[in-house]
């Protein structure tokens, strides 16, 4: 008699596909596997999910084609602030020698190199600084030192600073670090080297940041003999607002402050924040400016630095890239780079390392990465003449200076914050992997009506599809031979007692049970069977 329908349901192994899709929580599957033969309404519900499943698969490959794109957005906000940093500021006079401090050993050494002089020539410039000419016998020094130069000769931060406030409050000299750009000697504020405590400003506007007065020295500046490429034609100063942990590059971007004039800068904080790779290029490893021996490649950036070091900046790096292809070409470095390498002599900067230098600005063959968090100041100048006619016979009594000497002279830079707001330039992910798995979620629930615990039913019954078909299988090929070899066992044992009938040896007394019964088979051999009752 046929079993019933529910009892043949109940027979089913788990791994079969019908029993799955009636306990599925993937929408429609019950309706292609359910009981009974094929129908055209099982085969719509069948067409039905298969489109949904394809459309499911084109819509989870565009959003895994989109995140490995990977995508940013750059968000602008304005943030306020009790209390700002104070910026570095460099200053450099345009000058870089004072012709008082000039000897005719620097002329000898640096004259055809910096100013174009033939050591016939040398006699007729001094004259024209005012000097008298190289003694009898003169004899140059056997070494010279270019940084050693421009720390003698160039203009003292004494000499040229008049006045200086921050905050309303007086400062000086001690205030500024010295150190050396392409210019020469520069002087920065609040550089906070050597540990230095930074300055900050509790409020925005004039009078509260630095404001100093400065004396260009026109007097000292050297007479321009011949129009070579290193000829300073103005006066006045140089000036670059930057960050504490960027070196100044003040000879590319810094701006002028003329003499005669009180100049201005309005400033405004502005924290960039880039990203790393795979969603941008930004960089955080330190770089060391020494030269290798056998570089990788010849314009290549330069290799992280095993010791301690500076924090990464897009300056630092463009410096130590260029000392290290100036030390590449000439086997020495400029005064203002950083690293271990020789300073140039006037010769080598004269026919190495000033042509190789330009040569390399022109080409932009720096290629460094921005850093990850950086700060820099958008800049705003005005400027007023001064001083007033009021003011110019105060100041000449002041500092026992004549009215024209000032007009000519003097100049005031004022640096402070608009307002204590700074700007944030942060960009972000455009695609997180949250968002891609929401994405895909709500994919997978519009078109095939799943979720996760779906997708952990089908694994599920994969396992019961796995132990039941195939672990099934090898279970019953190691069945198979044990089963063949009872038989023969059973049919060995029934030939044996076939063969032991017929013989006429008498009656045997009854077998007690687990014991051992001898029996002898008519061609004559013995075979020992252990039979349990």
């Amino acid at each position: 008699m046929k079993p019933p329908s529910g009892l043949e349901e109940a027979r089913r192994p788990a791994s079969d596909i019908r029993v799955f899709a009636s306990s599925c929580t993937l929408h429609g599957l019950g309706h292609v596997f359910g009981p009974g033969r094929l129908t055209p309404r099982r085969g719509l519900w069948a067409l039905a999910i298969l489109l949904s499943l394809a459309a499911f698969l084109y819509q989870v490959a565009e959003r895994v084609s989109y995140y490995g794109e990977f995508h940013h957005e750059t968000a602008l906000d304005e943030r306020e602030s009790h209390r700002l940093t104070f910026p570095a500021v460099t200053l450099c006079n345009t000058n870089p020698l004072r012709r008082s401090r000039l000897t005719p050993n620097d002329l000898h050494w640096a004259g055809p190199a910096l100013l174009g002089l033939e050591p016939s020539e040398h006699a007729a410039f001094l004259r024209a600084l005012g000097r008298p000419p190289a003694p009898p016998g003169f004899m140059p020094s056997p070494a010279f030192d270019m940084a050693r130069l421009y720390a003698r000769a160039g203009h003292a931060l004494e000499d040229m600073l008049l006045d200086c406030r921050y905050c309303g409050r007086p400062c000086g000299p001690e205030n500024f670090t010295s150190i050396f750009t392409r210019m020469g000697q520069c002087y920065t504020f609040n550089s906070g080297a050597d540990g230095a405590e930074l300055l900050t400003t509790p409020k925005g506007g004039a009078g509260s940041g630095l404001e100093v007065m400065l004396d260009v020295q026109q007097d000292e500046y050297l007479p321009v003999w011949k129009d070579v490429e290193e000829t300073p034609f103005e006066a006045g100063i140089r000036v670059q607002i930057h960050a504490q942990e960027e070196p100044p590059i003040i000879d590319q971007l810094g701006f002028g402050a003329a003499p005669g004039y009180q100049v201005f800068v309005s400033c405004q904080q502005q924290r960039l924040s880039f990203l790393p790779p795979p969603w941008g290029d930004c960089s955080s490893v330190s770089l060391d400016p020494d030269f290798e021996p056998e570089p990788s490649g010849p314009l290549g950036p330069p290799s992280p630095s095993p010791g301690p070091s500076p924090p990464y900046s897009l300056t630092g790096c463009r410096l130590a890239c260029e000392t290290r292809y100036v030390a590449r070409k000439c086997g020495c470095r400029m005064m203002h780079m950083p690293g271990g390498a020789p300073v140039c002599s006037p010769q080598q900067y004269k026919d190495c390392a000033n042509p190789t230098l330009d040569a390399m600005l022109r080409k932009d063959a720096c290629v460094c990465p921005n850093p990850c968090a950086t700060t820099r100041y958008a800049k705003e100048l005005s400027m007023v003449r001064m001083p007033s006619r009021a003011a110019a016979r105060y100041l000449a009594r002041k500092y026992n200076r004549s009215e024209a000497y000032i007009a000519e002279n003097v100049l005031v830079l004022d640096v402070f914050f608009e307002a204590l707001n700074y700007e944030t330039v942060e960009q972000k992910k455009a695609y997180e992997v949250s968002e891609l798995l929401g994405d895909i979620g709500g994919q997978m629930g519009l078109f095939i009506g799943a979720s996760l615990l779906t997708i952990l039913e089908i694994l599920d019954y994969l396992c019961q599809v796995f132990r039941d078909r195939v672990l099934g299988y090898f279970w019953k090929q190691k069945r198979s031979p044990k089963h063949s070899s009872t038989n023969l066992l059973q049919e060995g044992l029934g030939s044996h007692g076939n063969q032991v009938s017929h013989l006429n040896l008498g009656p045997r007394p009854p077998t007690p049970p687990c014991a051992v019964t001898r029996t002898i088979s008519a061609s004559h051999r013995t075979c020992y069977l252990v039979t349990r009752l």
